[in-house]
């Protein structure tokens, strides 16, 4: 009786010590999380600066700070910035031409940052020409050692049309630029579970009478920042 409560004894000991491991591995997590932070970045796409994509956006990353004190978010409305593409195919810089690519790309390979989020309207069934010259200069990421890899990437699209204007098809299309850069890509997650936010501006730019469209910009921030904190965590 006595061996056999020993061996109790002791199995019992190794389990709380097991547990008290874990739980200090998971504080230790934590405090690793809460020293570094996760930033959130949102990218707004469309040529008119702070209207509804913006809009949308931003309830993403109000969604993404809202999950945790530890998370930190930045919207950056590109509408009035130059990305020219002509770097591309070594073309230099017209006279006067400005380059505003450059200081975006610092924030987004930022360690700090965790996750990105890229949302454009939908212009004939796919995203802006601005948003397209945006992530055809993301080579610079894969030419620097996938500097965005392993980041979580979500995206956003804000359509004219309920259905049939082309949403998926646009998120589909950013998803790929970001899943060529070794992101781990997401969509809006529970409950909606789409394969991004997808609102409609219908409303005269008040995206927020979409109350079904909010709900997946809404989902897709949490989902978005729910992921980059566990990887953060883990590292």
């Amino acid at each position: 009786m006595s061996e056999s409560l020993s061996r109790r004894g002791f199995v019992g000991s190794a389990g709380a010590a097991m547990a008290a491991g874990l739980a200090a591995g998971a504080a230790a997590a934590e405090e690793a999380v809460a020293a570094r932070g996760v930033r959130i970045v949102g990218v707004a796409c469309s040529l008119r600066k702070g209207k509804t994509t913006a809009a949308a956006v931003q309830a993403c990353l109000d969604a993404a700070k809202a999950v945790d004190p530890r998370v930190e978010v930045e919207l950056v409305d590109i509408a009035d910035l130059s990305i020219p593409v002509g770097s591309l195919v070594g073309k230099p810089l017209a006279e006067g031409q400005a380059d505003d690519f450059p200081a975006i790309a610092g924030k987004l390979a930022d360690p700090r940052v965790g996750g990105i989020i890229i949302g454009t309207p939908v212009y004939f069934g796919s995203m802006t020409s601005l948003c397209k010259a945006f992530l055809e200069r993301f080579m610079h990421f894969r030419k620097n050692d996938f500097a965005l890899g392993g980041k979580v990437g979500g995206v956003l699209a804000v359509g004219g049309a309920r259905t049939g204007g082309g949403h998926e098809r646009t998120i589909a299309c950013i998803q790929a630029a970001l899943m060529s850069q070794d992101m781990i890509v997401v969509g809006d997650g529970k409950p909606t579970a789409h394969t991004g936010a997808a609102l409609w501006n219908h409303w005269k730019d008040d995206i927020a009478q979409d109350e079904d469209g909010m709900k997946t910009a809404i989902n897709l921030g949490r989902n978005v920042a729910a992921l980059a904190l566990k990887l953060a965590s883990a590292k």
